[in-house]
């Protein structure tokens, strides 16, 4: 196949994957820097999109950045490159992420990775009920080999250990909705027609359980009239848990590759995730929400899967206005 060609056009169409790739109340705490000279396209943290109270120690921004490394990487392959990622590449700047060396061609399009691309344009998060059928175990079976794929875990817990981490998803919501700092920084995050293009749209939000099964994140609390009207959520509810074999900063970016593998897969089968990170935003209830039978793991994500209706998008900043120099 021809060598692909990194101009303008194909650097934006990089980046554009980059950032479609879901992040922590879509703060898109990430920026581009393109070394010619070295085919390398680095990925920067931007802190100051960080989110100090729910995320002390950048564990989210690390995950987030991951997801668009994925996509990033997607990309290129899907132009025609053989990318090369490296994390956390030079220990002097520790916001620089990652490196995707862009400097040799593929030999051939893969068609599971062309899938995947074209996935990320439709992946989006829903909070609303699932409708359909279970999700079958050959397709949790391979979502599973995605998040091997990342170095990283997807563990499928029994109904007892779901209602486990049900309990503990529900705890934590209840101290982001009772902690004043948690609570003004995530429902600060709900974005208003016309306004900035970081923050989640009212329309990409969703409603509480009616039977209390299922604690997704309220950011309408204590503001009884930005209530949606409860809805039945699903019975059996398929959680699955993103686990690390490690817990430091370059395990956070796989834990985020790992995620954004996952969802993609997800999509392709029409399948449709809802992310229950609040138990994630405590220390404690993190360490908790791992399966001690499961051997030495740091869990990074829930992740609720099912069939129902496409999640609706939220905004992304252009990719011209997250490139440097451009």
């Amino acid at each position: 196949m021809t060598a692909p060609v990194l101009d303008a056009p194909a650097l934006e169409k990089l980046v554009s994957a980059a950032v479609a790739a879901p992040s922590v109340h879509n703060t898109q705490p990430w920026r581009f820097h393109l070394v010619p000279e070295a085919s390398v396209l680095e990925v920067w943290a931007v802190r100051e999109r960080a989110l100090p109270a729910i995320d002390p120690e950048g564990r989210a921004l690390h995950v987030s950045v991951g997801a668009a490394v994925l996509n990033l990487r997607t990309a290129a392959q899907h132009l025609g490159w053989s990318p090369g990622v490296r994390l956390s590449p030079d220990p002097s700047e520790p916001d620089l992420l990652a490196g995707v060396e862009l400097d040799s061609a593929a030999v051939c399009r893969a068609p599971a990775v062309e899938a995947l691309y074209a996935a990320i344009w439709r992946r989006h998060s829903i909070r609303s009920p699932f409708t359909g059928p279970p999700v079958p175990a050959d397709v949790l079976a391979e979502l599973a080999d995605a998040a091997r794929a990342e170095d990283a875990e997807l563990e499928l817990p029994d109904d007892a250990e779901t209602a486990r981490l049900l309990h503990l998803t529900a705890e934590a919501e209840r101290h982001g909705t009772t902690d004043r700092a948690q609570r003004a920084e995530s429902r600060s995050r709900v974005r208003r027609p016309g306004s900035s293009l970081y923050g989640i749209p009212a329309s990409a939000l969703g409603p509480q359980d009616a039977a209390g099964r299922l604690p997704m994140r309220d950011f309408g609390a204590l503001a009884p009239e930005q209530h949606l009207a409860p809805q039945r959520f699903e019975e059996r509810p398929r959680i699955a848990v993103l686990l690390t074999h490690g817990d430091r900063p370059v395990d956070w970016l796989h834990a985020g590759m790992a995620l954004e593998h996952v969802l993609l897969a997800a999509t392709v089968h029409r399948v449709r995730a809802s992310l229950l990170h609040q138990a994630m935003e405590s220390r404690f209830l993190r360490w908790e929400a791992r399966d001690a039978h499961h051997g030495p793991a740091f869990a990074q994500m829930l992740l609720r899967l099912g069939y129902g209706p496409e999640g609706a998008p939220t905004p992304r900043r252009p990719a011209a206005d997250v490139i440097d120099g451009s």
